[in-house]
């Protein structure tokens, strides 16, 4: 009754402990990392240094 996998126990290791699909711990954690990464994404863009245009002398 308690979903596809009740009364099973995940032992997980390595990065897997962190960032699986099984837990609410691992969810929040991809989750987070996401949001991150697109945040890490608009700021590189946004704060970049614009191009300028050349100057010619005539």
């Amino acid at each position: 009754m308690g979903g596809h996998d009740s009364g099973t126990q995940h032992q997980f290791t390595g990065i897997a402990r962190y960032f699986n699909s099984y837990t609410t711990f691992g969810r929040r954690n991809c989750v987070l990392a996401t949001y991150g990464s697109i945040a890490a994404l608009i700021l590189f863009f946004k704060l970049k240094p614009k191009k300028q245009k050349a100057v010619t002398q005539s």
